[in-house]
């Protein structure tokens, strides 16, 4: 006997804002299957405002209640049993933030939970991702966002250490990155990795996710140092322009995509790791996960 309800996830993060939408299968003596049924996403960059003037703009905000009061009606729709809505790195630092939080709660009744940096390494670490962890290898854990860079070692198949660092995609293209964000991430990652003969760089994020589908071979799930730094060099000889019509990047991936090459990259080097595995997992995923387990 099957039971299968919708549980929904969203996801509010500096570069864009998404809508996951997943079955939950319950099997008699069998584990619970997760299928994903519907993502959408908003190309919302609440970064650009955030990291550069310190709030949410009137227009994103009017912005993020027409996306919110669809997902509203994409969930009723769907007849969604369960729901959560994270926020991350650009509503943790909005001084607006609260305020946006509450405008949407009204407008929407969709509830926002405000989350830091450990919470968001922690519903990523919910997800799929002990399926690639094999408990006799060591994995650095990257998830590159629009606003922060979450990183977490595991060591047979436990969590070692994890950090948030003020390093993301929007960050970057702001050049709101200095070199002693860049140092505090290189000390910690050697610091941490340093006695391990072999270390595999585990990637999450939409840029990644998209790197792996750009590469030749579809089936690939990992990539050497060298095919990621092929790609940068090839990415970055093109124009955006020449990104977008001769690649067919979405217009807010074709930007972000070249400064989170350069975090995995750096992240690979510092680490030594030979290559990066891509689970194709985000937060929108954990969400559904942890969310399961709550109910």
């Amino acid at each position: 006997m099957l039971t299968i309800e919708k549980y929904a996830a969203i996801d509010i993060g500096s570069n864009a804002i998404r809508l996951l939408i997943a079955n939950v299968i319950e099997q008699e003596n069998s584990p619970t299957l997760f299928k994903k049924n519907e993502l959408i996403r908003v190309p919302i960059r609440l970064g650009e405002d955030v990291f550069s003037v310190g709030e949410i703009s009137e227009k994103n905000k009017q912005r993020m209640i027409d996306a919110m009061q669809a997902f509203r009606l994409l969930m009723n729709a769907h007849q969604v049993k369960y729901y959560r809505a994270c926020a991350t790195s650009a509503m943790r630092e909005a001084s607006n933030g609260d305020e946006v939080v509450q405008i949407i709660k009204e407008t929407s009744s969709v509830e926002i939970e405000i989350i830091d940096g450990k919470e968001e390494a922690a519903i990523i670490a919910a997800t799929d991702l002990y399926s690639v962890i094999e408990k006799d290898k060591v994995y650095l854990y990257v998830d590159v966002g629009g606003g922060s860079t979450e990183c977490t070692l595991y060591d047979q198949g436990e969590v070692k250490v994890s950090k948030s660092f003020k390093i993301g995609t929007v960050r970057i293209l702001k050049n709101l990155v200095d070199e002693s964000k860049w140092v505090a991430l290189s000390d910690w990652i050697k610091e941490h990795t340093n006695g391990y003969s072999k270390i595999t760089v585990i990637g999450s994020g939409g840029n990644i996710n998209k790197i792996i589908k750009m590469n030749r071979k579809k089936s690939r799930k990992s990539l050497s140092y060298l095919n990621m730094l092929n790609f940068y060099e090839m990415l970055d000889a093109l124009s955006y322009d020449e990104r977008v019509v001769k690649l067919g990047l979405n217009p807010d991936r074709a930007d972000v995509i070249i400064p989170a090459l350069e975090i995995y990259l750096r992240t690979m080097k510092w680490s030594n790791a030979e290559h990066i595995v891509v689970p194709s997992i985000g937060l929108s995923d954990g969400i559904i996960k942890t969310l399961y387990k709550t109910k």
